[in-house]
């Protein structure tokens, strides 16, 4: 059975660092685009990054450009979330999913979360100020 854990959520202080990781299971993934989504107590969901694995191609949200690294590890089959500079804005339950490499797909639509069929349960950031 397909199953994708993510683990290496926590409490920081503002500024601080975490890495997020994103263990695949079940399967190798290895032909799937994988993302970060995040949603924060009363506010919708929202795509933060994602990878294919496939052509190694990158997206991001606006907001977290320059400060959040998305990266892959075939070797772990694992898909990791660098996230610096952490802001009380960015407290919420991240949540990794998977969906599969579609080549004539732009990474510009990696954003949309209804177009992934794997879920993990998340993992919770908690930014203090």
């Amino acid at each position: 059975q397909e199953q994708l854990v993510e683990s290496g959520g926590g409490t920081v202080q503002v500024g601080g660092s975490l890495r997020l990781s994103c263990a695949a299971s079940g399967r190798t993934f290895s032909n799937y685009v994988m993302g970060w989504f995040r949603q924060a107590p009363g506010k919708a969901r929202e795509f933060v990054a994602a990878i294919s694995r496939s052509s190694g191609s990158t997206s991001y949200r606006e907001s977290v450009k320059g400060r959040f690294t998305i990266s892959n590890d075939y070797a772990k089959n694992t898909v990791y979330l660098q996230m610096n500079s952490l802001q009380p804005g960015d407290t919420a339950v991240y949540t990794c999913a998977a969906k599969p490499y579609d080549p004539w797909e732009s990474s510009s639509s990696y954003n949309r979360a209804g177009r992934y069929g794997y879920w993990g349960q998340g993992t919770q950031v908690t930014v203090s100020s």
